[in-house]
């Protein structure tokens, strides 16, 4: 009886001490995440801010007087709307590629032709190359092609990718070919089967590349730095850099420029997070 008390006992114990580490790993992990969110809170808040409030000592957290002069200033003074369409077009364009690189995953996932394995090969090759080594090439044969300081350009580079080419294949390779055979024998042509059978099927790796690519286009800022000289083909990222170049010491201004920058992906990440983590599930069990 005296045993099995005393088993009893430790365990009861085990259970008490792993809830307290659970209850110590919960509490260390909401810190760490306040202390996270703080910054971006803080920048947040004082866009909305006066200059003067922003710099005052003892900081504030909540702003005293709501004001919406920076976001005005950063598109009536700083050309942040010119920005701003030209990182939308980068967007659209990196969507359209998107497509393109379905269309290869498909092709390589689903047609046996010679060469398909050396291709693909040689496509995962251009992972391994950093691509700061590519650029003085590429901007070469832009230059040759007399597409330097234009969007075409600047888009040109960043339609197709090995990663997402990559992330289609492998899952366009568990489609089942009967399913493709059937829709072939109804009278159906290969891009009509790509485009209705292939891509609806195909739609949790589009959610999440197109979340990707979303965020890899709003935050263009190397590439048309190198490729643009004028300032009307700037985007949101450059202009950012502009702005704290030029507005030093007004920070209330840059927090505004910061906020319209960030916030966008901040929302994009809170509500699809879920599915980026996938994502990269998905490319490590491939």
């Amino acid at each position: 009886m005296n045993v099995k008390t005393a088993v009893q006992q430790a365990r009861a114990n085990s259970r008490s001490g792993e809830k307290t580490f659970q209850s110590f790993v919960a509490i260390l992990l909401t810190v760490g995440g306040l202390l996270m969110v703080l910054p971006f809170a803080w920048m947040i808040l004082s866009s909305f801010k006066t200059e003067g409030e922003v710099t005052q000592i003892p900081p504030t957290i909540w702003p005293q007087h709501f004001t919406l002069d920076n976001f005005k200033t950063l598109f009536d003074s700083m050309a942040f709307g010119t920005y701003l369409t030209n990182t939308l077009v980068i967007v659209l364009a990196s969507f359209f590629g998107l497509f393109l690189n379905a269309m290869a995953g498909y092709g390589f996932a689903k047609f046996k032709f010679k060469g398909r394995g050396f291709l693909f090969y040689l496509v995962l090759a251009t992972m391994m190359i950093p691509g700061q080594v590519t650029m003085i090439p590429v901007y070469l044969i832009l230059n040759q092609m007399g597409l330097t300081n234009t969007m075409m350009g600047i888009v040109l580079p960043g339609l197709v990718g090995a990663f997402a080419i990559f992330l289609f294949r492998q899952f366009m390779s568990d489609i089942p070919e009967e399913l493709l055979e059937a829709t072939r024998l109804d009278g159906a042509g290969e891009f009509r089967t790509f485009l209705q059978i292939v891509l609806p099927i195909s739609t949790p790796i589009l959610a999440v590349q197109a979340i990707l690519t979303f965020i890899g286009g709003w935050n263009s800022f190397l590439w048309p730095l190198i490729i643009a000289n004028d300032e009307k083909l700037y985007t949101l990222s450059v202009g950012l850099s502009l702005l704290k170049g030029q507005n030093e010491s007004q920070f209330a201004l840059q927090m505004a420029g910061s906020t319209f920058m960030v916030l966008p992906i901040m929302i994009i990440f809170i509500v699809f997070q879920k599915y980026i983590i996938e994502n990269y599930t998905i490319s490590g069990i491939k």
